[in-house]
């Protein structure tokens, strides 16, 4: 079942996006040679803490971390450790955070250091592909219109889109129906309404969409060894006009 928000629901989910903003920030700042992924999860930690609200991750399932960091051919649920950062490497760095009884969610990908041209350029497509799909995250679209702009938008710029993971609806529960595909699915999915809260998260890989999972149970690659960025924030669809992203100030 699809759960639409209230203007008062979305306020809540609005005080929780600023407190995951604020925590991305902080831990963006971190990111530099030499400083160990459990350092950053740290930051997240006592940011999203300091803040009054709860970490939507820790636990989660079991997970281990506040925040799910991923190292270039990571993809996604990457779990803090001991591993040092190296100049050259890309992290992605995925967290939530959970107040007043509502989670938010959001993702982003940057450099160490100097990084390669590809690299660059990977983050910055798997960024504006997010913003080609919220183009058609309004009302009277459908699911599918979301996912197709992301995939058409990836592979106009040679990249693979990840199938394994998607988005998802977001509130009470930080994973929600409907299911958001980054590509056209062949189901068309639920028609977009005024008041549904979304996590957008296009996953783009420089090679294959296929993909693996490490031993911890957790940790998912692309299949290949090939680059992997992740761009994600929480969007209202509105009654009229363009989503609001609730995780941008």
């Amino acid at each position: 079942m699809i759960i639409i928000k209230s203007e008062e629901e979305i306020k809540r989910m609005r005080e929780a996006a600023l407190i995951a903003a604020d925590a991305m920030d902080e831990a963006l700042v971190a990111v530099q040679p030499g400083v160990r992924t459990a350092e950053i999860d740290a930051i997240v930690y006592h940011c999203i803490v300091k803040a009054g609200a709860t970490p939507s991750f820790k636990g989660y399932n079991g997970f281990p971390g506040t925040a799910c960091i991923s190292i270039n051919e990571e993809i996604v649920h990457g779990i803090p450790g001991n591993r040092k950062l190296k100049e050259g490497d890309i992290v992605s760095i995925d967290l939530g955070a959970y107040l007043h009884g509502y989670h938010s969610d959001m993702a982003r990908t940057v450099g160490v250091g100097e990084i390669s041209e590809q690299a660059k350029k990977l983050i910055e497509v798997t960024k504006s592909s997010f913003f080609k799909g919220i183009e058609q995250a309004v009302a009277g679209k459908r699911i599918i219109d979301i996912g197709r702009a992301i995939e058409n938008y990836a592979t106009k710029n040679h990249t693979g889109v990840i199938r394994d993971f998607i988005g998802h609806g977001i509130g009470q529960s930080l994973h929600e129906e409907p299911d958001i595909p980054n590509y056209a699915s062949p189901r068309k999915g639920p028609v977009l309404r005024a008041g549904m809260v979304l996590a957008i998260e296009p996953m783009l890989s420089l090679g294959s969409w296929e993909t693996k999972v490490a031993d911890n149970g957790w940790t998912a690659s692309t299949k290949d060894g090939s680059l992997a960025a992740h761009y994600e924030n929480t969007v209202v669809v509105t009654a009229d006009g363009p989503c609001r992203i609730l995780t941008i100030r």
